[in-house]
């Protein structure tokens, strides 16, 4: 008779050993070609690891490597680690994307090297390696290409005094321009010193429309590898002039100059005003003012790109909350002192996170210390959205998706010519203008914390300490799925007691990659998995997914930045796991699991999978029944099984132990004393009072205390603010008042010459409409002019009266004369 097993029964017997004797791995099985294999006898899956089913030559196969990140431009040497090649050496490739190559090399510790490429993109690049010339390619690994602002400036070469290099000839100034390097970076004795320039050729929007870097000449070569190197600038010949935008690169002299993908130091893109030609600089303002003009008309023939770019948020606040959709410009960072030298005035700025579907474009929204938003219509301080998001966006490789330099291109270098060399400012604020916050929609928050308390995105609260793995959200509406594991918390004597905590959080959206957070074992810190494969964050706090943006802080913080515009920020709160998610507007009645149904009613946020709800009254005994109906399936899990206690006690155990009793809050009798500092530490807090009753400890209680707090100070932050838009100044006028808020007042003056038709003053009004539109200056006398009239005329009229009466006085004072008969 045969055995009809389900899907998923089959991919646990593939997946994960089986409970009792532990296999070990086979000598005769192989990892060649087979990294992430998870099949029997022996296992290349990065899980087998810590089950022990790992074949032998894992690591011969499936590579690690040091460093294991740098720039896309490419240039970076790394090693493969726990490989050491005794054999043959016909020649070392190694191979990126399927596509990429480059010359490796082995040295004389018999280490195995790799260069990276230059590349167009950003994210984890998967690459093989051939020990014999490129005719087989059995090993594998993933190098993680980086933006090259993230890029450590201890990697690349610097230009002293950027600013100087990239102003050279707008001014009187002629002096040297400087270089400097780590020169222990380039194991050479001497170096070549190498311009690039970037362009976009190909017709915009179009599959022509190519980007390519490309060797221009060198400034220097065989320069002693000093670590610093000086030269006057000439004007580059006419051949080189077209391209305005690129980098300087620092090879060995023992490569002839110009050749790709060797080992080098590249410095930061820039504007490469020092090689321009002699008409730029006898005549800077006017050569920039053409520049100027020629973007300004082809931006005009463009696609209009603003349209389907989201809404800035209204305020300071809002922005450094909405973590799903927006994220810190590194250009503008109040974390770092607010020095935003292209944005006077501000003190923070954003950028969205995702790119605009459509034409690659991106947000930026800034702010005062005050938190109001600056607009590009009030002032050149104002955030300007870009045609190219700084930070590209997939496929990448095509532009104006190339991180970083499709953004040069179409923004920054405009930026140049029309603000910084020359006057014309005003056009380009024109056509990169600011989007006030009218439309902007908060996103929706929901947390999980303590023993676990879950607060739903509704509103409504609850404690359900189960021991299992659950599902906090599900979502059809993008196929979004965040899962949990909850375990017993240990005492001080290494006893459970009958509470519970989260220490996993998993999370994927359609075909993303899945991210899985979690304490890390016996340490307490976290721990990222990126497809069941721990992360190293010890050299990017960033990293480009699929379908993701992942962003660590500080060791004890990962932020999730999903497609859709969803996030997740999972922090360490003490012994346990904080997590929030935030929403989109757009998921509105597409979400069901713990964190409740998301429709603005708090009512039916207890809804099992078969629809039924349970009533806001529920007893925390009753909540029992829905945190069991929403046990992860086997089938659907996102969580890691790495270990054997995580085999045996999540994967071949029930989801949710039945045999685990939970707490309840009624179940809980502090003692005396302990009721005293609890009620000084928590006062209204029953989260806090509860975890410190539950435990004894007041530490625990005030980590819960504290994560309470977050969660409603992200509440406060992300309320939602009434904007009534933007209120242009009347021509011939001026207004004073930069806010747009409800409350806020503007003014309008008219200038000499002009009379104001309409109010004076109006106000933003809780329904999002101006007291009173915009008058108009018409023309005409101006106020002052008719006053002056006025008063003038009164002044005259008075004068005229006094002369009267000191006439009339004169006359009654003189003795009249009369002649005699």
């Amino acid at each position: 008779m045969e055995l009809l097993l389900l899907p998923w029964a089959l991919l646990l017997l593939v997946t994960a050993p089986g409970p009792g004797p532990w296999p070990t791995a086979d000598a005769q099985q192989s990892c060649s070609l087979r990294c992430g294999d998870r099949g029997a006898p022996c296992s290349c899956h990065p899980t087998c690891v810590g089950l022990g089913t790992c074949c032998a030559d894992m690591r011969d196969f499936c590579l690690e490597i040091q460093p294991y990140s740098g720039s896309m431009m490419g240039g970076k040497d790394f090693v493969v680690q726990h490989l050491t090649w005794r054999g043959p050496i016909d020649s070392v490739i190694c191979r990126f994307k399927e596509s990429v190559q480059t010359l490796g090399h082995v040295d004389s510790l018999g280490r195995v090297h790799c260069v990276s490429p230059l590349l167009y993109e950003t994210g984890r690049i998967p690459f093989t390696l051939s020990m014999d010339n490129g005719r087989s390619f059995p090993r594998s690994g993933t190098w993680l290409a980086v933006h090259p602002s993230k890029v450590s400036e201890t990697e690349k070469s610097q230009l002293v005094n950027e600013t100087h290099w990239q102003y050279y000839g707008t001014t009187s100034t002629r002096d040297a321009l400087s270089l400097t390097w780590n020169a222990s970076a380039l194991p050479t004795n001497q170096v070549t010193i190498e311009l690039w320039g970037y362009e976009e050729t190909g017709k915009p929007y179009s599959g022509e429309w190519m980007a390519k870097w490309s060797y221009l000449y060198p400034l220097a070569t065989n320069v002693p590898n000093s670590g610093s190197f000086s030269f006057t600038p000439t004007p580059a010949s006419q051949n080189f002039q077209r391209w305005e935008v690129g980098a300087l690169r620092i090879i060995s002299s023992k490569h002839y100059a110009g050749k790709k993908d060797v080992h080098a130091l590249w410095s930061n893109e820039h504007a490469l005003a020092w090689h321009l030609g002699d008409d730029f600089r006898a005549d800077p303002v006017s050569w920039a003012t053409t520049q100027c003009l020629a973007w300004e008309k082809l931006e005009n023939e463009l696609p209009d790109f603003l349209e389907e770019l989201p809404d800035c948020p209204c305020t300071l606040a809002q922005a450094r909350a909405d973590s799903g959709r927006f994220h810190t410009d590194y250009g503008c960072d109040m974390e770092h002192g607010s020095v935003c030298t292209y944005h006077p005035g501000a003190v923070h700025c954003v950028r969205s996170v995702q790119a605009s579907p459509q034409y690659g474009a991106g947000q930026q929204c800034c702010y005062t210390a005050d938190g109001t938003q600056l607009l590009t219509a009030d002032s050149t301080s104002g955030s300007t959205p870009d045609r190219g998001h700084d930070w590209g966006s997939p496929p990448f490789r095509a532009p104006p998706r190339v991180p970083g330099l499709s953004h040069w291109l179409y923004d920054v270098i405009s930026f140049y010519h029309c603000c910084l060399w020359a006057p014309e400012c005003s056009r380009y604020m024109r056509l990169r203008r600011s989007s006030d916050c009218r439309s902007y929609r908060p996103p929706r928050l929901a947390s999980a914390f303590g023993d676990p308390h879950f607060i739903t995105f509704d509103g409504a609260n609850f404690t359900f300490n189960g021991r299992g793995e659950y599902v906090l959200l599900e979502s059809g509406l993008t196929d979004l799925r965040v899962q949990a594991r909850a375990e017993p918390r240990t005492t001080p004597e290494g006893l459970q007691d009958r509470g519970t905590r989260l220490t996993a959080v998993a999370v994927q959206e359609g075909n993303s990659d899945v991210v899985e957070v979690r304490l890390a074992p016996g340490m307490g810190d976290l721990q990222v998995l990126l497809n069941q494969e721990v992360l190293t964050f010890a050299e990017q706090s960033w990293m480009d997914l699929k379908g993701m943006f992942l962003s660590m802080a500080a060791g004890d913080s990962a932020s999730i930045m999903l497609s859709s515009g969803a996030g997740l920020e999972v922090s360490v709160q003490g012994p346990f796991l904080s997590v929030t998610i935030l929403l989109p507007e757009r998921f509105l009645n597409h979400t069901q699991g713990l964190l409740g149904t998301l429709n603005d009613s708090p009512t039916d946020d207890f809804t099992l999978r078969s629809g039924r709800v349970l009533p806001p009254t529920a007893s925390s005994r009753e909540l029992v029944q829905f945190g069991v109906d929403w046990a992860v399936k086997n089938a659907s899990s996102l969580l890691t099984y790495d270990s054997r206690l995580l085999v045996n006690n999540f994967l071949y155990g029930p989801k949710h132990d039945p045999t685990f009793q939970p707490l309840f809050p009624e179940d809980i009798t502090p003692s005396p004393g302990q009721e005293t500092e609890a009620d000084k530490l928590c006062g209204d807090n029953n989260f806090c009072s509860f975890d410190v009753a539950a435990t004894g400890s007041l530490s625990v209680g005030n980590a819960t205390r504290a994560a309470h707090q977050l969660h409603q100070h992200r509440v406060q932050g992300l309320k939602p603010v009434v904007s009534c838009g933007w209120l242009a100044p009347p021509a011939n006028g001026l207004k004073e008042g930069s806010k747009y808020l409800v409350g806020s007042t503007i003014y309008f003056h008219c200038n000499n010459g002009y009379s104001l038709e309409g109010a004076q003053v109006s106000t933003c009004q809780a329904n999002g409409n101006w007291s009173y539109p915009a008058p108009a200056c018409q023309p005409g006398r101006s106020h002052t002019v008719l006053l002056s009239i006025v008063f003038g005329g009164l002044a005259l009229v008075v004068l005229a009266a006094l002369l009267y009466l000191l006439l009339q006085r004169r006359k009654r004072n003189t003795t009249p004369w009369t002649s005699q008969p």
